[in-house]
């Protein structure tokens, strides 16, 4: 099956896209022209992704002692997306960008995740290169972010380290200056970093010339030690080979050796890695003596103790990546079950009479449950993506709106981004377990595609956020930031589709429910604060994520049937029967389900936080 009907649909007929070309900055643009991008996309990933997503996986990255190796086609694949122009794809005209859209950005590279997710690592270099054109230097911005959009240099965040995970309060890479005139270096003051980062994509391989560190490290106080906390995070930007402010490498080595390659159960396309800096494998000459010393060299981007609040920028962005990564594994994984769905013949109607074994067998997606698998697949993947392309919608209208929308976009951000990254996580990895369940058991075999969409989704609750992190961040933050303001503005809209809903007689009983819905997760963050104890309120965090999570997709869907019954005027009559049927499935089989996960919530059921190690 083609994802493109599916995408025309939404941007076009859902999100009015082609609308964007009214603003200023994307006034050079028509529906043609972004169509004139998807097609590239589409030729691209099926053509240099697609047909190696198997290899990438069974051939994984090896280290010679040297350099790590890819397959050939990883090489092939990258330069094939770079030549393209999508890495600086929505950036400005003067940065070498085409200035599209983000929205239409964020669906072109949908094609390429599904076609083969673990291949590429453009995101990060393309977050990588944003953050440096916000909070970088002139000279910072020209030397890496540039060379970064040409693909000429690849990017990299370091935030984890093997001791502390998540918890960066915890990480002890240290950086300090280099040389008393440390100061006057013109790709920005130069310090010297040493500390360890574990679990980094991407973050060696000889796919481009030169790889870009984002790294986070503590400068020591004036005592010589760490400042606890998250308030002595600085941000550094450190290259694997040492460049000129003519954006050349000057062929000496930064101090950055790899450590090993972690072996993960997917994305085993993409290096992820263990690195050390700083432990003198590579020294590098001094500022002042000019002998090679220990310590790898990096440029502090921004102030000193504030890259936390730099590598944000880069964090919330990956974090939607993350989302729409996930979605489209679980939408290959549904066009997997169900091409299979309609071609295996097994079993046969039951009559009033029972199974008659003289009939011919029928194909299984005749079976009342193999479209109950089907449906929910559907229901998950499809509404997810609607709502990664929605926040997507939301950058452009905080980027380009006007003073007040922008400001709604950005806190309707804040709000949307813990579910974007984690919803898609958990239930398209849900539907890439029901893909398996459909194919039976050639889907748990390598003869199908299907169990490494699921091996490949299974890392999506884990990184960048974790699924408790998020819901974390949501309950305890997110819906409380600004007085409630961006609770206040989701419910705003969500409002405004039950009216529209509410007058149409296929979907006024929708509208009800979401109604309740809605109320039900108001009260529950109510009741969630209701002492003001933090621990009381984010005992139940993940519930409360499922919850709320739930009624937003339900949201959603319910906007995207008001579409799709629009589109029975040009006798797109297959598409509305698709997403209303969506719906059905989605308010009798799935938002009912909140119910128990915001029941916990609101009583702040203690049970889990209670019980004492001993009893486990």
């Amino acid at each position: 099956m083609s994802l493109r009907p599916t995408l025309d649909f939404l941007l076009y007929q859902w999100l009015a896209a082609e609308s964007l070309n009214q603003r200023e900055r994307f006034a050079d643009h028509s529906r043609e022209t972004f169509d004139a991008v998807f097609d590239t996309c589409e030729r691209i990933a099926r053509e240099k992704f697609a047909p190696f997503n198997r290899l990438v996986d069974t051939q994984e990255p090896q280290f010679d002692g040297e350099k790590v190796i890819l397959p050939q086609a990883t090489h092939e694949a990258h330069k094939a997306y770079a030549g393209s122009g999508m890495l600086s794809a929505a950036q400005d005209y003067d940065e070498g960008g085409m200035q599209l859209p983000y929205t239409i950005e964020a669906a072109a590279n949908c094609f390429f995740a599904m076609a083969s997710v673990s291949i590429g690592s453009s995101l990060l270099t393309k977050g990588n290169a944003n953050l440096l054109l916000v909070h970088g230097t002139e000279a910072q911005k020209e030397v890496f972010a540039r060379n970064e959009f040409a693909g000429r240099f690849s990017g990299t965040m370091c935030l984890s380290e093997p001791q502390a995970g998540s918890s960066l309060s915890d990480i002890t890479t240290r950086a300090v200056p280099d040389g008393d005139d440390f100061e006057a270096e013109p790709l920005g003051p130069r310090y010297r970093l040493k500390g360890n980062k574990m679990w980094i994509s991407a973050g060696e391989h000889e796919l481009t010339e030169n790889i870009i560190h984002l790294v986070l490290a503590k400068i020591p106080g004036p005592d010589g030690k760490l400042i606890p906390g998250t308030r002595g995070i600085s941000l550094f930007i450190v290259p694997k080979k040492m460049v000129g402010t003519d954006g050349q490498l000057t062929g000496e080595r930064n101090d950055v050796a790899l450590a090993g390659l972690n072996h993960k159960l997917g994305w085993r396309g993409t290096t992820n890695t263990l690195l050390n800096f700083g432990e003198g494998k590579y020294p590098v000459p001094s500022t002042g003596s000019g002998r090679p010393v220990a310590g790898a060299v990096g440029y502090l981007v921004g102030k000193p103790h504030e890259g936390l609040r730099c590598m944000f920028h880069m964090m919330n962005e990956a974090r939607i990546g993350v989302g729409t990564a996930a979605v489209m594994l679980g939408m290959a994984g549904y066009y997997a079950s169900l091409d299979y769905a309609k071609n295996r013949p097994q079993g046969r109607p039951v009559g009033p009479a029972g199974k008659d074994s003289a009939q011919p067998q029928v194909r299984i997606i005749e079976h009342a449950d193999v479209k109950r698998m089907l449906l929910a697949q559907k229901a998950y993947c499809e509404g997810a993506l609607a709502l990664e392309l929605y926040c997507a919608r939301l950058v452009d209208e905080q980027h380009t709106a006007e003073a007040g929308p922008a400001d709604d976009a950005r806190l309707l951000l804040e709000v949307l981004t813990p579910i974007a990254k984690s919803w898609p996580s958990e239930w398209c990895l849900e539907a890439n377990s029901l893909a398996i369940q459909i194919h039976g058991g050639y889907g748990y075999t390598r003869d199908f595609p299907v169990e490494q969409y699921w091996r490949d989704n299974r890392l999506n609750m884990i990184h960048e956020g974790t699924h408790g992190i998020q819901a974390t961040d949501l309950l305890g933050r997110k819906v409380l930031m600004e007085g409630g303001k961006g609770l206040q503005l989701l419910a705003a809209r969500i409002h405004s589709t039950m009216e529209r809903a509410s007058q149409v007689p296929e979907l006024a009983d929708y509208a009800k429910a979401l109604g309740q819905a809605l109320q039900q997760v108001g009260a529950t963050t109510q009741a969630a604060w209701a002492t003001g104890n933090p621990q009381d309120a984010l005992a139940n965090a993940v519930p409360y994520m499922q919850g709320f999570g739930h009624t937003v997709l339900a949201w959603i869907w319910l906007d995207v049937a008001l579409a799709a019954l629009q589109a029975d005027a040009t006798k797109s009559i297959a598409v509305t029967a698709g997403k209303l049927g969506a719906v059905r499935y989605f308010y009798h089989y799935e938002l009912p389900k909140i119910d128990a996960w915001l029941q916990v919530v609101a009583a702040r059921d203690l049970t889990c936080a209670d019980l004492p190690e001993e009893a486990f």
